[in-house]
């Protein structure tokens, strides 16, 4: 039997054995709750969102937003309007993920991060305190993003991937004055086992090959070959 506070306004049958939903908290039509999902107050699940069994979204997140842009934004987002999170999830509080997001299972969101639309998270991941995941992303299961990375558009990270903190992504080699982002932009690929250090940033299109580390702090500006390390400005082969 579920438990749910009088204050919360749930609009959807679909819910599991166990469910315990919050003060003022909404669930919308459509959406799915797993057998012990737990949703702490202020949270918002919006419809046709599916939670697995077991996941735990604190209070103040947005599980199904619609992106939305305005006139400043010349590139305009698509997305079904669906979200899957898979079962032994947490999500932390003030989280935000976007329609057309799918999270494997066992997967921990942390505190304030934002995970935009049309991307795969993988199982058994790490997307840490206010990481910020653009749309068009890919992470392989098993990988490590840790607090404050950006991982931009079209980024594509593999399996078994450890990013520490405060890396960034980037998808523009014009530094904004192209007029916008196309389809030809791309953030980096991060092949499965590659080691990314603190404070590094990568540049569009790279690639970091399988098992390939990145010293911290370094500015990765070409191809980094697998089972190597690189280090410093711009990133060069450790002699």
């Amino acid at each position: 039997m579920a438990a749910i506070h009088p204050s919360a306004i749930v609009e959807t049958d679909s819910i599991g054995e166990g469910v315990t939903i919050g003060e003022f908290s909404v669930i919308r039509p459509g959406a799915v709750l797993g057998d012990g999902v737990s949703v702490l107050p202020h949270a918002l699940i919006d419809a046709e969102v599916e939670i697995g069994a077991g996941t735990d979204v604190q209070s103040g997140c947005h599980i199904g937003r619609r992106p939305r842009a305005t006139g400043s934004v010349t590139h305009k987002p698509t997305f079904r309007e669906r979200l899957r999170i898979g079962a032994g999830c947490a999500i932390g509080t003030h989280a935000v993920i976007y329609y057309d997001v799918e999270i494997g299972a066992d997967t921990l969101v942390g505190d304030h991060a934002s995970i935009r639309e049309e991307t795969t998270i993988g199982n058994h991941c790490v997307i840490g305190r206010s990481v910020g995941v653009a749309n068009h992303v890919e992470v392989g299961d098993g990988t490590v993003v840790m607090f404050s990375v950006n991982l931009a558009a079209r980024t594509r990270v593999g399996r078994g991937v450890f990013i520490a903190a405060q890396v960034l992504t980037t998808n523009d080699n014009t530094i904004g004055a192209g007029g916008g982002l196309t389809d030809e932009d791309t953030g980096p690929t991060i092949e499965d086992g590659a080691r990314i250090g603190a404070n590094s940033t990568l540049l569009p299109r790279v690639t970091i090959g399988r098992e390939a580390v990145v010293g911290a702090g370094s500015v990765v500006t070409r191809d980094v070959a697998p089972n190597t390390t690189v280090f410093g400005n711009p990133a060069r082969l450790r002699s």
